[in-house]
């Protein structure tokens, strides 16, 4: 078959914004990778490889012209592989270099790999009536002022991750662009029977099972007792099934906990706290229980309106993000996507929210342990993305937080939650006994081999090479096609059941969905990306963009008419059978065959040991000043305070039309908001509310009140613009370390029961949430010695609200000279994990507690406030405490302040300067209210302290002042002190 080759390289005249790029990128290298003082100077193309057997040059010209090229920004150039020109550099690169030599670079997806932009490109040259045709993408650079020998060296730190991509020096010598070989079947048996526990470890750990001694020891018995050797498809399937990635085993699991109030076992440690707390609720409520469908399904569901439901899922994609950070988070948004799309019947996505947690992106390349990529190539990797997954699907990402600390850099953590709309005759789903199986969506090929059983395991400095296939890539108009489908299908009654393929692929989503029933499986059925997958590589492989259904007969053939008609492949894969258990062929013969109470209930019950001792309190001594201007300077320019806008802008906040509050706003839609507001239904007033907390500095000095301060600022920050308290949802996402270790599991425990406690005291239900245990990162020191960084204990609260009427509700943002401002809530002495004691470089004080009685009081009065129109703007006290947050609403609403905080509400302050300017203790807020308003809005308060602290000025600066010291800044000087430090 003859190739062709097509370089598309910017137009005369347009910017090549990626050579540029690469230009920037490499200077900061300079000195490593330069032939000499000259710069590295670059220029590129991205390109295809066509191949096709009817194809001429004719037809190649036509492909180019009429689908491949833009022709206002775009140069095209086409020939047959080999061609001399198309390697040959272009002219405008060469008149810049002078005499210099130029190296060529090529950056191609190594085969196997998804690769999206060919795959559209496939289905539009057939549509062309090209046959057969096969594509394969590449980016093309030409680079001067590198040495020879470190051009693939430069491509690799710069251009290419080696997870998924290849880099080629010089020309192309590409023959064929087909991937794989027939596969050649044989039916594998793995010999456990006579295996010691050393042995099982080592199968476990070099087959990537990752189960723990006892579950081998389990799997080891059963098979002894069936008289036979398990084949490999039966030891993968355990595995996923197994693995704490689907199962939860640790949160799920038997804890013997211990801590300064005593002791305490759980048989099953999130039922007994975090369920458990919820069901109480529940129970309460009785006939106005608002919750639908909690903790057995993708997503939890609560009642919107009186048609209509809505649900929410968090989903966290920790480890594909360290090694592959475009793919691993572009993938967590398509999962999380799918995970709405997959409960009950299907609902229809309306928004999404990203979390995540780096390191400095300013962490020296000196300090990086082998096998971690630079802080800040994660970070643009990751929001890439996101964003190109979220607007390519017409979803837009209203809500979200960003972190950093050094202990990420191995693990960074990468939250992707989505909201949902779903009727409420279609919240729920069973599958029928004979129903069919039926996948729709994405191919099947050997990308994500091994995700489930690889997000269970540490990652190391090798973990890039031995499971870079764990790594997924993503097709988002793939999805988007599979969405229109289901949500059609959905109304017209063509199925029983979905979900989505997850983690563990068609091994996780046939064997949940037949769980009750049983299931047989053919394997051979599935359609394949390329030629040459093993039947234990079909079932496990995590590939993207697919859904399983079960199917009616009689409503198969309406459901494959619906696919054919959008563009999306289904396929019969099996059926639902009512025997009780899991049988896989392969053309006919058995290749596995699994009782479901064995993968669903025959994990065995470990019980794990967890203790937990709070730090010793240390004093909070800050040095005595008047003037503290410069500190808040430093906590605005600190990074997990710092505007977030060059991430926030990436995404699309107003697609679908509903959003009312976006996450920037004021008037140069540039402060940062509390909360997103949305209306899912443009018919209708009534809006849903989205927000979140976390703060994981404060787990240093115990996890309780970390995880009570999360819950607190996910509600205030949701009744900040107006949320219903009595009325909020919320999402627990737990992120730990190695819980083998009894202090790591212990600190967790004791989040889990903050999350109890606060859960019953604000009448707040847990409906859904996600663990990721794990994340540490493990390399040899220079000395040889095992080094380990763990991430810090980090609990992401998410809370979804609701409000009758979006007219009622504001934003942070100051609009009116002359408006009073008021300090509503109770400041107390606490300064342990505070952003004043970070940028002093200060150790001691406690970590803010949450009165929860105090804390109802004040988010009743406030949301009586806000809903009786008395509030002109209203943001809650968080990071830096009240001094920052007068300080965000002055530079958001392009108004001055002149308050002074010594008449705030506070109680215990030793320094009450300090306490007062930057003391972040829960549960408090600024408002402005209109002086005509003041008396209604203090009566709607109630019994919530608060005080009026000062007012809104018509100048360009802010003045606090509190027990004799004082801060003094323009807004010019706050705002860029809060901008500058991720101005990318």
């Amino acid at each position: 078959m003859t190739l062709w080759e097509v370089n598309l390289l910017p137009a005369t005249g347009e910017t090549d914004r990626e050579a540029r790029a690469l230009e920037r990128a490499a200077a900061e290298l300079h000195d490593a990778y330069a032939a000499g003082e000259a710069p590295i100077l670059a220029a590129s193309a991205r390109g295809f490889l066509i191949g096709a057997p009817s194809a001429d040059d004719a037809t190649i010209d036509r492909i180019v012209s009429e689908l491949l090229a833009d022709p206002v920004v775009e140069r095209p150039l086409a020939g047959r592989m080999g061609d001399i020109d198309l390697a040959a550099p272009p002219a405008e690169l060469v008149q810049r270099v002078g005499g210099s030599p130029i190296g060529l670079l090529h950056v191609l997806p190594k085969p196997g790999v998804m690769d999206p932009v060919a795959g559209s490109a496939e289905g539009a040259i057939a549509d062309l009536g090209v046959a057969e045709p096969h594509v394969r993408s590449l980016r093309k650079y030409w680079v001067s002022g590198v040495t020879q020998d470190r051009l693939e060296e430069l491509a690799m730190r710069l251009l290419a991750n080696d997870a998924i991509e290849q880099v080629v020096v010089g020309p192309l010598a590409i023959t064929s662009l087909d991937a794989g070989e027939d596969h050649a079947f044989e039916l594998k048996h793995v010999d456990i029977a006579g295996l010691d526990d050393e042995g099982l470890m080592r199968l476990s750990r070099e087959g990537q099972l990752y189960l723990q001694l006892a579950e081998m020891q389990t799997i080891q018995r059963y098979f002894a007792d069936q008289g036979r050797a398990p084949t490999d498809i039966e030891l993968e399937t355990l595995a996923q099934t197994w693995s704490e990635h689907c199962s939860h085993k640790t949160l799920a699991g038997r804890i013997a906990y211990r801590d300064e109030r005593g002791e305490r076992r759980f048989e099953n440690m999130l039922k007994e706290t975090i369920f458990a707390a919820t069901n109480k609720l529940r129970e309460g409520w009785g006939a106005d229980d608002w919750c639908v469908s909690v903790f057995k399904d993708n997503a939890g569901i609560v009642r919107f309106d009186e048609t209509d439901n809505v649900c929410f899922k968090v989903e966290t994609h920790n480890h594909p993000s360290a090694l592959e950070p475009y793919g691993g988070a572009n993938t967590g948004m398509g999962g999380v996507i799918r995970d709405t799309l997959g409960t009950g019947l299907g609902a229809k996505p309306i928004c999404s929210t990203d979390v995540f947690c780096f390191a400095p992106p300013d962490t020296p390349d000196s300090e990086l342990p082998p096998g971690v990529l630079p802080p800040r190539r994660v970070i643009e990797g990751v929001v890439a993305g996101v964003r190109d997954y979220g607007n390519r699907m017409g979803i837009p990402t209203v809500n979200g937080a960003v972190c950093f600390d050094q202990r990420y850099l191995g693990n960074p953590l990468v939250y992707c939650g989505n909201a949902g709309l779903i009727p409420h005759d279609k919240s729920f789903k069973e599958p029928q006994p004979n129903d069919l199986i039926v996948a729709i969506g994405g191919r099947t090929g050997r990308d994500g081999i091994h995700g489930a059983t690889f997000s269970s395991a540490e990652l190391t400095s090798e973990s890039e090479s031995l499971s870079g296939g764990a790594v997924q890539i993503g097709n988002a108009i793939e999805e988007k096609k599979v969405t229109d489908v289901l949500l059609q299908a959905r109304d017209r009654g063509l199925f029983t059941a979905v979900t989505d393929c997850g983690a563990g692929g068609f091994s996780s989503a046939v064997g949940e969905m037949g769980e009750e029933i049983g299931a047989e499986v053919w394997l051979e059925k599935a359609p394949l990306k390329y030629r040459g997958l093993s039947y234990t590589e079909i079932w496990i492989s995590e590939a993207q963009e697919r859904m399983v259904f079960s199917v009616p007969d009689d409503k198969w053939e309406e459901m494959h008419a619906l696919c054919e008609a959008e563009g999306v492949e289904a396929s019969v894969l099996g059926r639902f059978t009512p025997t009780g258990d899991l049988k896989l062929t392969f053309h006919g013969e058995t290749v596995g065959e699994l009782p479901m109470a064995l993968l669903h209930d025959g994990r065995p019950p470990v019980v794990r040991e967890a203790s937990y001792t709070p730090p010793a309190t240390e004093p909070f001594s800050p040095p005595a000043k008047d003037d503290y201007t410069e500190d808040l300077l430093k906590i605005l320019g600190s990074l997990n305070v710092a505007s977030k806008e060059w991430v926030i802008r990436q995404y699309d906040h107003e697609v679908q039309g509903g959003s009312v509050i976006k996450p920037l706003v004021g008037v140069q839609n540039d402060g940062p908001g509390d909360a997103a507001v949305v209306r899912p239904k443009l018919s209708s007033r009534r809006g849903l509310v989205i927000s979140c907390g976390i703060n994981p500095r404060y787990g240093e000095f115990d996890t309780y009140r970390m995880a009570a301060s999360a819950i607190d600022e996910a509600i205030r920050n949701a009744v900040a613009v107006g949320a219903d308290p009595t009325r909020l949802a919320l999402l627990d996402n737990f992120c730990w370390g190695d819980c083998e270790r009894s202090e790591t599991l212990g600190s967790l425990v004791r989040a889990a029961l903050a999350c109890h406690d606060l859960s019953l005291a604000f009448e707040a239900p847990f409906v859904s949430g996600k663990d990721s245990l794990n994340n540490e990162f493990s390399y040899l020191g220079a000395g040889g010695e095992k080094q380990t960084i763990a991430i810090p204990p980090t609990l992401l609260i998410s809370a979804m609200g609701q409000v009758d009427d979006v007219a009622k509700c504001v934003t942070m943002d100051l609009k009116r000279a002359g408006n009073r401002l008021y300090a509503v809530g109770l400041t107390r002495d606490e300064m342990g994990g505070s952003h004043l004691a970070l940028v002093q470089e200060l150790a001691g004080g406690e970590a803010p507690a949450v009165d929860t009685d105090l804390a109802k009081t004040v988010f009743a009065g406030v949301h009586a406030a806000i809903d009786q129109g008395l509030v002109a703007s209203c943001h809650d006290v968080s990071e830096g405490g009240l001094s920052a947050a007068l300080a965000e609403m002055a530079f958001a609403g392009g108004l001055g302040v002149d308050a002074d905080l010594s008449t705030a509400p506070s109680e215990g302050l030793t320094t009450a300067a300090v306490g007062l300017l930057f003391s972040e203790s829960n549960s408090r807020f600024v408002c402005e209210v209109a002086s005509e308003n003041a008396e209604a809005f203090e009566a709607a308060l109630g019994a919530a302290p608060h005080a009026a602290i000062g007012e809104v000025t018509a100048t360009d600066h802010v003045a606090i002042t509190a027990d004799g010291a004082a801060v003094r800044a323009d807004l010019a000087a706050l705002k860029e002190a809060w901008q500058a430090p991720l101005r990318w």
